[in-house]
Order: structure tokens, then C-alpha cells, then sequence
């Protein structure tokens, strides 16, 4: 008999007792696990090479995801996950990902995580909803994979696109930010990524309306989860709240810059 070794991960924010054995990653499976499951399938299916495949579930009951060979952004960032070319990179990854689950529809009876916040209007597509830097694959500084799923749900690509910023931009109160990203120019940033995305001219125009509705729902959204305890009450108490708040505040104080740097 083999014994096989669990190594635990850290990175999450959320999700807790991730653990790698070999080459498969296991974790506790959630209500939301069938639905994430079954977009995983599709994205094999479709060959989108972006994301762990599925493999089954353990005799713990963990579910047993494909490990994504490379290295997620750790805090502080280094210089290669802050560059205008990791940022274009991610851009590009996330237009892939994108592109390749269109076609699975937005499957509004699976039993996603709604409890989440959201824009207003139809649902597009499956977005992944959390593309922080511990949540992407990067390979000799390329981004190359998307994982951790747990919050994708039916949105809109400018959800995911607003989400994304939020991180890499950052649209952020540069107190909040990563050392290297405290001086940088975010509006720049935004310019880079639309530019790599391909947002149009209309999309532009829509994306910082966007990420203001995001802020107020996403606190709304953070401070009902933290009510019901365990690591979403952590976050709230390590004072997730007022960061968005201040987020919010130098959105506002710096709209006509980024405004003019997007449009």
C-alpha cells in the first residue's frame, strides 16, 4: 500500500483544508460543488486547457481536481506578477476562458452560489468571479490557468472584467494596495488590460459604472455572509468592509482620470 501525503495549500480566502496529493489537488465539496463540477467537464470537453479537470471524489468525500503545474502570485507580489505583461496576460487568459464557456449556457437551475452580488440584466455566461492573483496559474511569468471555481456563477463578462480589476489594476486605495502596485497608475492598467481583453468602445464606457454597483453589492453581499460565521465573519472582522468602502470613495475622487485613460 502507498501512502499518499497530503500537503496542505494555503492562499484561499475562504475555502479551508485544500490539500495537494500527487499530481491531484482534493477538497471539501460545498452545495455548489455538482455545479462547479459539471462546468469543469465542459471545459475539457471543449479543450480549454485553462482550468483543473475534474477527476472524481475520494473516500473522504473530497472532491479530486488535476494539479495546475506552475505558481500562483503570493503576497507581497513580486515584480513579474505586477507587470504589464502578467496583467495583458490575464486579460487575455480570462477573454479565453470566456470565449470557451459561452457555449455552456448560464444553467441557471445548477446550484451555483447566488449568495454572491451581481450586476443588473441577463446573465451571459458562466463567470469565473474571483480571478484574484492566488487564483491564477502563471508559468516563466505567463499566466497559463484559472482555479479555484468555488464562486463562479451565471453573470456578465464585464462582472468578471470589473472583479478582475478590482485586483489587478488595482481599483483600490493605494493604502490598500500590494507595495508594488502603491504608486502605480491604475488607469494606465485598466487601458492595458481592455486593450489586451478586447472590450469596445461601448464596454469601455460601461466599466467603471460597473465596478461602482460591484463595490456597493460585493459589501452588501460580504457583510451577509459574515453573519453567518466561519471564514467569511474572518475576513469581515480583518476589515474586508472598509477596504471596499475606501475603494469605493477613491473610485469616485478619481473617475474623470480613468474615464479619460479607458475612453
Amino acid at each position: 500500500m502507498v501512502l499518499e501525503i497530503e500537503v496542505p495549500l494555503a492562499g484561499g480566502d475562504v475555502t479551508e483544508g485544500v490539500v495537494r496529493v500527487g499530481d491531484t489537488v482534493r477538497r471539501v465539496m460545498g452545495a455548489h460543488s455538482p455545479a462547479v463540477h459539471g462546468l469543469l467537464r465542459y471545459l475539457e470537453a471543449v479543450g480549454f486547457d485553462g482550468a483543473p479537470r475534474m477527476l472524481g471524489v475520494d473516500e473522504r468525500g473530497r472532491e479530486i481536481l488535476s494539479w495546475v503545474d506552475g505558481e500562483c502570485p503570493r503576497r507581497p507580489l513580486a515584480a513579474w506578477a505586477v507587470s504589464d505583461e502578467a496583467l495583458e496576460g490575464v486579460a487575455k487568459l480570462l477573454r479565453r476562458y470566456h470565449e470557451a464557456v459561452l457555449g455552456y449556457g448560464t444553467r441557471p437551475d445548477d446550484p451555483w452560489d447566488t449568495a454572491a452580488s451581481n450586476l443588473d440584466g441577463p446573465a451571459e455566461l458562466i463567470g469565473h468571479c474571483d480571478v484574484t492573483p492566488e487564483n491564477v496559474v502563471f508559468r516563466d511569468g505567463v499566466p497559463v490557468g484559472l482555479i479555484d471555481f468555488d464562486l463562479a456563477r451565471p453573470t456578465t463578462r464585464m462582472y468578471d472584467v470589473v472583479t478582475a480589476l478590482r485586483h489587478w489594476a488595482p481599483i483600490a486605495d493605494p493604502a490598500d494596495r500590494d507595495v508594488l502596485l502603491h504608486g502605480v497608475d491604475a488607469g494606465r492598467r485598466m487601458r492595458l488590460f481592455a486593450d489586451a481583453y478586447g472590450l469596445s468602445a461601448d464596454e469601455r464606457r460601461e466599466l467603471l459604472p460597473a465596478a461602482r454597483v460591484r463595490f456597493e453589492r460585493s459589501y452588501r453581499a460580504m457583510r451577509t455572509r459574515a453573519e453567518g460565521g466561519g471564514a467569511w465573519a474572518r475576513l469581515w472582522r480583518g476589515g474586508v468592509g472598509p477596504r471596499i468602502r475606501r475603494a469605493q470613495d477613491w473610485l469616485e475622487v478619481h473617475w474623470d482620470e480613468l474615464d479619460a485613460h479607458l475612453v
